[in-house]
């Protein structure tokens, strides 16, 4: 059977070629008569849009690509940001294309794929300080935003974030209202905005407290949680609080005061951060900050498809965190 084409559906339609390519264009000033009639001409022909041939025509590639440092196989994070941001995406027709950059080779490879034009615009992830793709990235002349700001580019990557900082204040204030008196603190890398930023709130609260025998850095990694309380247990064996900047780091805190003998919370509180799947599956469930992923990522996709659209510049956003209390404090 010969393919419908364009033809078809205006002559189903009885209204002009033009206007149901301005609708199919995304045209808003059609009015909605003839876009109901265009839509069941659609439907009735079977009509389906050459993606192809429209984005060689607007010199699109019709794709995104999300660029992480690592792969997205531990954090749940990452499941939430990929899945809302293929949503977002998809109500624009763009397809999202996930590489890979945690060594120079990978980096390559992402920079040669955006520079063949075969991506409009540049979706981070999990982007560590100094990484010098980012540079190279920003003067390609390709849209280039970020989900969690790149340390030291804040002003030149637009991004979109929770409130790192204010969110660990909210969990060390609260670990402090229940009377917790030697609090500890297992840190993410130190080379991202949720390792500093979130150290950097939890010191606001405890000041000279937060001592640097009360501080350990983890990767974001269940193992990296395990062996930090481990540490952290061996120099301040008196500790009676934990704040791990993830949960999955706390997942692994929690297994480590298990295998310690320690009871949570009577021994030791435990808090996290993210509200994660993690957090409802750990024994006991973790108190945690809940940052709002769905909304960060969809706040990412707006800031990018603005820049594909032609926008000059965009502001970045930081989102507002929420404690929640569950039984680990």
């Amino acid at each position: 059977m010969k393919r419908p084409t364009i033809h078809d559906v205006a002559a189903a339609a009885g209204i002009s070629r033009g206007t149901v390519s301005r609708v199919l264009n995304g045209d808003r000033y059609v009015s909605p008569a003839a876009r109901i009639a265009i839509e069941r001409a659609i439907a009735e022909t079977g009509y389906v849009v050459n993606r192809n041939a429209r984005n060689l025509v607007r010199q699109r590639a019709g794709s995104v690509v999300m660029v992480l440092s690592e792969p997205p196989f531990e954090d749940p994070n990452y499941t939430t940001t990929i899945r809302n941001a293929i949503r977002r995406l998809g109500e624009r027709d763009l397809s999202l294309v996930m590489m890979i950059a945690g060594d120079d080779r990978e980096r390559e490879q992402v920079l040669r794929y955006v520079r063949g034009g075969h991506a409009d615009g540049v979706f981070l992830l999990s982007t560590h300080a100094g990484d010098p793709m980012v540079d190279t990235l920003h003067g390609a002349g390709i849209p280039v935003v970020s989900c969690g700001a790149v340390i030291g580019r804040e002003t030149v990557i637009p991004y979109a974030a929770c409130d790192e900082r204010g969110g660990a204040r909210q969990m060390a204030e609260y670990l402090v209202s229940r009377g917790r008196k030697k609090i500890a603190m297992i840190t993410g890398p130190m080379d991202t905005p949720g390792g500093i930023q979130r150290l950097e709130g939890f010191a606001d609260v405890l000041g000279r407290k937060a001592s640097k025998k009360l501080i350990e850095h983890g990767d974001w990694t269940h193992a990296s949680g395990e062996t930090a309380m481990a540490r952290l247990l061996e120099r301040v064996p008196d500790l009676d609080a934990v704040f791990a900047a993830s949960d999955v780091m706390a997942s692994g805190a929690l297994h480590t005061l298990r295998a310690a003998g320690r009871r949570v919370p009577e021994d030791v509180a435990v808090g996290g951060f993210d509200d994660s799947s993690v957090a409802i599956s750990t024994h006991p469930p973790l108190t945690t900050v809940r940052q709002p992923l769905g909304d960060v990522a969809r706040e990412t996709v707006r800031l990018l498809l603005a820049l594909i659209d032609g926008a000059e510049r965009v502001d970045s956003i930081a989102l507002p965190t929420s404690l929640i209390v569950r039984d680990s404090a």
